[in-house]
């Protein structure tokens, strides 16, 4: 079926400004073999624009993209301006204000890829992370007393509320039962953390007990990062807070052979704003404009978007591309181990996605 959509366009900082590019040119290419066009609008939001002005998006930027489709994210940060600033400053007041309470990032070790993991095959490491996105450990709530004074101290706070727990562990099990999975392992640390994680873990066993056809397994999160490296066959959906679903879906896609092809996104999964989709990798300021970026990570981000707006046609003809161009081995950047540049990887994944398509 024919159709436009806006997407808003932020490359963001480092790699995101050479990554992005190469995604929207697969996508229109795709796009264009399923009757689906895209007016792209790019803000130039960045630590760049910090610089600048003070301030990584203009006062009103929510309310200038608040009405697109979707928004198609690059990668924020750099060294140059501290981390909680370009975070707090674009990133989460994007995720909270748009009620991107669903971060989703998919773990598969491809056929092709090095596994860091000895004697592993792409059917051992496949599963899905859902992590919160909107509260938990990630909260403004604290402060800092007697500061440069040897009686200095910082508070943080962490907020879990029923309906935000409640709703990223029914999704979890959701998604768990669209796709034909059969377990659903929850992250927690009650051993240590004696209020929220004892109530999470309460608040799993209570969702989970709607979803009687769906296996459930708990670990603390200090073994299940060790399960991630031993047992990946373990895993088909992984449930965690915001803390805990963050760090474990870095370390996924780094047992399945590299970060940089991990895509992610960020979902208001009742559609009342637009949801974001981005790669996991981040900025990467080291290979910064040398050409060498991997960009699967953001074509493969494209794809969830595809999805989300529910052309799974076109979605699958770009994750089929990636997964026979890797195969290949032929076109591959020096993270995976070949002589590439970063166009040239995104040209061939777009031509064989056409070709499939």
């Amino acid at each position: 079926m024919a159709a436009n959509y806006r997407i808003a366009v932020i490359a963001g900082d480092g790699i995101g400004k050479e990554v992005v590019p190469v995604g929207i040119e697969g996508l229109d290419a795709v796009g264009t073999r399923f009757g689906l066009t895209f007016e792209w609008e790019e803000f130039d939001w960045s630590c760049e624009r910090y610089h600048r002005t003070g301030a990584m998006m203009p006062a009103d930027g929510l309310a200038q993209i608040e009405k697109h489709d979707a928004i198609y994210l690059g990668a924020i940060g750099y060294p140059s301006v501290p981390d909680h600033i370009s975070l707090w400053g674009l990133l989460i007041p994007i995720r909270r204000t748009f009620r991107q309470y669903i971060n989703l990032r998919p773990v598969r070790l491809l056929e092709g890829l090095k596994c860091p993991l000895v004697d592993r095959q792409p059917q051992d490491i496949d599963y899905l992370i859902v992590r919160e996105n909107n509260e938990g450990e990630y909260s403004e709530i604290g402060g800092r007393l007697y500061r440069d004074t040897e009686d200095e101290l910082a508070i943080q706070q962490n907020v879990f509320t029923r309906k935000g727990t409640d709703r990223v562990i029914r999704y979890a099990f959701e998604v768990a039962r669209s796709q034909g999975r059969k377990t659903v392992t929850s992250a927690t640390k009650s051993n240590g953390i004696s209020h929220s994680m004892p109530f999470w873990d309460e608040r799993f066993a209570a969702i989970s007990a709607h979803y009687p056809d769906i296996e459930t397994n708990q670990f603390h999160i200090d073994i299940l990062a060790a399960n991630f490296v031993l047992h990946p066959d373990w895993f088909d959906v992984v449930v965690g807070s915001n803390l805990f679903g963050d760090i474990l879906s870095d370390l996924g896609p780094a047992t399945a052979g590299t970060i940089a092809i991990a895509p992610g996104a960020n979902l208001n999964p009742e559609r009342q704003f637009p949801s974001m989709f981005e790669p996991v990798h981040g900025s990467a300021p080291d290979i910064a404009g040398k050409g060498v970026a991997n960009p699967i990570g953001q074509i493969w981000s494209g794809a969830m978007m595809l999805d989300h707006l529910g052309h799974q046609d076109a979605a699958q003809a770009i994750v089929a591309a990636i997964e026979n161009v890797i195969a290949s081995g032929e076109v591959l950047t020096p993270d995976m181990g070949g002589k590439a540049c970063t166009e040239e990887l995104g040209r061939t994944i777009t031509e064989m996605a056409k070709t499939l398509a």
